[in-house]
């Protein structure tokens, strides 16, 4: 009989009582086990605390407001799963997520960590905002936070989050991960559903361009020092 790997699902949340049971009833409808439910509440304002709490499996921790990424990287110092998935508070997995990830990891022990597809939907009565484009809500999109899940080796050599960036975390990781010499697949797979409801940080991040040149720059230095090309993201 195989025994699977615990699997750490981490969710920070910060004043999403709105979403936050819904997306905790979808990690918890998983058809894999094991798995532990860390949420990382940031310093919410609202009913969100409660919400989590009413989940009798979930671990709830509560930091001062630090931004997701230092929420992230708390939820993964007290992770004990072999893999770490990631899920945002306003979003839902469909009840396979795990599964199809987990079995392609073992079957691929070579790729450090992996990606899926998504779909958006529109939250009732919301307008498409100007930041998304028609295509993205008929068409799966690639990729993102809430479809990846990694070995926790990944993190232990690549590092965690870094808490100055903001929404463009996941890439400064990503690169840093690829630099250390792990490789990446997205899987063709939908997996997700992502909610727009017009307070997405996708909407509210600014100065991105900074950031994502600092992280490619900063890339690129660790490569020439080091000689190393290995890694890919398909």
């Amino acid at each position: 009989m195989t025994a699977y790997p615990l699997v750490s699902v981490i969710i920070p949340v910060f004043n999403t009582e709105r979403y936050l049971g819904d997306c905790l009833c979808s990690v918890f409808a998983q058809d894999y086990r094991p798995i532990e439910v860390i949420v990382v509440d940031d310093g919410s304002t609202d009913d969100s605390a409660s919400i989590a709490h009413s989940f009798k499996e979930a671990i709830c921790i509560r930091q001062e407001h630090q931004g997701a990424s230092a929420a992230r990287n708390a939820g993964i110092a007290c992770a004990h799963g072999d893999m770490i998935a990631f899920q945002d508070a306003d979003d839902f997995w469909l009840p396979n997520k795990l599964t199809v990830q987990v079995n392609w990891l073992l079957a691929h022990p070579e790729i450090g960590y992996l990606a899926a597809h998504f779909t958006n939907f529109l939250e009732d009565g919301v307008p498409r905002p100007s930041w998304i484009e028609a295509h993205q809500l008929n068409e799966p999109q690639k990729g993102g936070l809430s479809t990846l899940i990694s070995r926790r080796s990944v993190f232990d050599k690549a590092g965690l989050f870094d808490p100055a960036q903001k929404e463009g975390a996941d890439l400064d990781w990503s690169l840093r991960a690829r630099d250390a010499g792990f490789a990446a697949v997205a899987i063709p797979d939908v997996l997700m559903r992502r909610r727009i409801h017009g307070g997405n940080l996708s909407h509210q991040w600014q100065g991105g361009t900074a950031l994502l040149i600092k992280s490619l720059k900063a890339s690129l230095d660790r490569r020439r020092a080091s000689g190393n090309g290995v890694g890919q993201y398909t």
